[in-house]
């Protein structure tokens, strides 16, 4: 099964990060690398309540590094892919940070 995802930007920069065939990590531990990812980074939660959602993780987390680390770094880039895919269970995902969504 094709393994894809897509990382959108404001003004149009979109990163295409398709998965090598059968890659895959455990739901715990994609969870856990962008929980390290997300303080690592600095980021700051979305909701007013404090709650953090894994959505809001993908999010955050792409915003914090930016397109520079996803042009830089591909390796990181294919890790953040992976635990995307791994910790949503779905293997086409769409991280559109402009409009703060996340699509299947």
């Amino acid at each position: 099964m094709r393994q894809e995802v897509f990382v959108l930007f404001p003004q149009d920069r979109e990163f295409a990060l398709p998965l090598e065939p059968g890659a895959h990590m455990p739901a715990d531990e994609a969870r856990r690398w962008l929980e390290a990812e997300f303080v690592a980074n600095d980021c700051e939660p979305l909701r007013a309540s404090g709650k953090v959602l894994t959505a809001d993780k993908l999010l955050a987390v792409a915003h914090a590094v930016g397109p520079g680390r996803f042009e830089s770094d591909p390796a990181w880039a294919a890790a953040y892919a992976l635990a995307v895919v791994s910790a949503l269970g779905r293997p086409m995902v769409r991280v559109d940070l402009e409009n703060l969504a996340v699509t299947f």
